[in-house]
């Protein structure tokens, strides 16, 4: 196993922690895949079906390849989640950028999915998606083969996604980056969701919702970290690291 490998599987194993830490699981739902490194995207990490976030350590990462085989079963000793690996392999195919997909089933993500306006320019952390999120209607569990390419349409350029009345998925070029905006995505949800229960929300002016997005342009690349999440997962690494290293195993 390369150094490179090992470094993403301990990276994907502290982001399945972070998720947990952050109350963003599902029971042992959900996934967060990292392509592997030197596979040119044909070859990705998932957990294994049966662990809680909380327990996925580096070496309980399973290997598959783009047509579901598993190339190294992990030390679990469990399978893989046929819809995960659906949803999952799609982007991964389709997108040389997403080198992690995380996808979540939070209360408020699927509330805001199940919205007809969806996501709402109402807070700062909505901002950073406007014009930059897509929508994928629901076809029930995401088992289906066929469904591959539509979710792959629906997110089109974008790094984040609605799955309507199922839940939110985000990419990224990183693993810290696509936690991140995980993170952002399902900050805006919980904002959205208490403001409407509080009554009609008071909106941004236009003028300063576009100069809000442009600020947030992920096309800034490494000009500014704010915007990719590298600080915060520097320092999400750090706390991991003192509070419990067992990530890494």
């Amino acid at each position: 196993m390369s150094p490179e490998e090992i470094r993403t599987r301990q990276e994907l194993a502290a982001c399945y922690r972070l998720v947990a830490r952050y109350g963003m699981t599902d029971l042992i739902y959900n996934h967060i895949t990292a392509a592997v490194p030197g596979t040119g995207h044909q070859e990705f990490l998932i957990n294994p079906f049966g662990y809680l976030y909380e327990e996925i350590t580096a070496s309980s990462l399973i290997k598959i390849n783009l047509a579901g085989d598993v190339i190294d079963p992990g030390t679990s000793g469990l399978g893989v989640n046929r819809a995960g690996y659906v949803i999952h392999s799609a982007i991964h195919a389709a997108r040389d950028d997403a080198r992690c997909v995380i996808h979540t089933h939070t209360a408020a993500g699927v509330a805001v999915s199940c919205m007809a306006r969806g996501l709402m320019p109402i807070s700062q952390n909505a901002l950073r998606f406007t014009s930059r999120i897509g929508y994928h209607d629901y076809e029930g569990p995401a088992t289906d083969e066929a469904e591959k390419v539509r979710l792959v349409e629906a997110l089109g350029p974008h790094q984040a996604l609605v799955l309507r009345n199922h839940g939110l998925l985000t990419c990224g070029r990183t693993i810290g980056e696509a936690f991140w905006l995980m993170q952002r995505l399902e900050t805006a949800c919980r904002i959205q969701v208490a403001t409407l229960a509080g009554g009609d929300p008071h909106m941004p002016s236009l003028e300063s919702q576009d100069r809000t997005s442009a600020m947030f342009d992920p096309s800034a690349g490494d000009k500014d970290v704010a915007i990719n999440g590298a600080l915060e997962w520097q320092a999400l690494l750090r706390v991991l690291d003192r509070t419990d290293a067992s990530y890494k195993d």
